[in-house]
């Protein structure tokens, strides 16, 4: 199913990886002990009816390798081809990690974004190389790589993967297609000597809507994700292809409308984020239910979603001036789609 050969993978990627991507995170049964497929196929609908160009599944929700095969099976026969999947590698170990992908590989996914372990404690730039070239070597599928401080890798070099590292990984294997650089986070910096060292040989991207839709005026970014860019609805792709089409003013009138719901998604972001280590999946199935996703209750172990956070991400929408569901949150924890 794969478009591409792994040795054109980079050729691919610089003409095709050009729109936004955001997230579906898989919707259960209302006893947790399966899939929700009519959930799962909703928001896929969803994806295409607000004009993004691909969408991560995500894998970090206490899913098996197996129900994950289910899930991309689900989402690809429902995209038809109008949606390019993006695998999510974030299994508990390299082992797993190389099963899943070659699993998606065959059950339609075309890119993949590299996550690094909960348990993986790497102390040496060697470790970390060692598992990223086994990893790519294990798959035909495009890579994305991803410094980010999530990983823990400051411990290693303050920019968690150093400018060497990334060159070196860069040099040696052929199939990272593109970088989500967040080194640094949330200084700009790693994004800029990113792009001054790689953008001529791969796709680099900044995925934090905030940052790079201006920045999108000075350089010219391609493809931005994978986030949750849901939470706006189908605004952020309106507003990226703005910034291609030379309409920077009117896409900037946008971007200051929603700073209120910008300001929110941060302030919920910032009183967990710090040393949790982990995005908060809740969180972001709430935003995309605000938005017409399914929702629905998610496995645990999960973050718990707090009331004050629901409220202050839905206000955040009203005062944007954006469209916000009517239903009440009890509503997110049963889904639209219950089974």
């Amino acid at each position: 199913m794969v478009k591409y050969q792994k040795h054109e993978a980079r050729e691919w990627a610089r003409e095709n990886m050009r729109g936004m991507s955001n997230v579906v995170i898989p919707s259960y049964s209302n006893d947790l002990r399966s899939l929700n497929e009519k959930g799962i196929r909703h928001d896929i609908r969803k994806e295409l009816e607000y004009g993004f160009w691909a969408t991560l599944l995500v894998s970090e929700v206490a899913i098996t390798v197996d129900e994950y095969r289910q899930f991309i099976g689900w989402a690809h026969d429902e995209a038809n081809g109008k949606l390019v999947l993006i695998h999510h590698a974030m299994f508990n170990t390299l082992e797993e990690n190389i099963e899943a992908v070659q699993i998606a590989e065959k059950a339609g996914c075309e890119l993949v974004l590299l996550g690094y372990p909960q348990n993986f404690h790497a102390t040496t730039e060697v470790e970390i190389y060692d598992y990223t070239k086994r990893f790519c070597d294990a798959t035909r599928l495009g890579v994305i790589l991803f410094p980010v401080p999530h990983w823990g890798f400051e411990r290693v070099h303050p920019a968690g993967m150093s400018p060497e590292l990334v060159k070196r990984m860069v040099n040696d294997i052929s199939n990272i297609v593109c970088i989500k650089a967040e080194s640094g986070m949330p200084m700009p910096a790693g994004f800029i000597q990113t792009w001054k060292n790689h953008a001529h040989e791969v796709v680099v991207t900044c995925p934090i809507e905030g940052e790079a839709l201006p920045l999108a005026a000075l350089v010219p970014i391609q493809f931005m994700g994978t986030s949750n860019y849901e939470y706006f609805g189908g605004l952020m792709p309106r507003m990226f292809d703005m910034v291609k089409q030379g309409r920077f003013d009117e896409m900037m009138a946008l971007y200051w409308q929603i700073d209120p719901a910008r300001g929110a998604q941060r302030s919920v972001t910032a009183s967990y984020s710090v040393g949790a280590g982990t995005l908060h999946r809740m969180v972001w199935k709430y935003q995309a239910w605000l938005n017409g996703f399914n929702g629905g209750p998610l496995r645990q172990p999960t973050m718990k979603i707090r009331d004050v956070h629901m409220k202050q991400l839905r206000e955040g929408l009203k005062r944007s001036g954006l469209e916000v569901t009517p239903d009440p949150d009890k509503e997110f924890f049963v889904g639209r789609n219950p089974t």
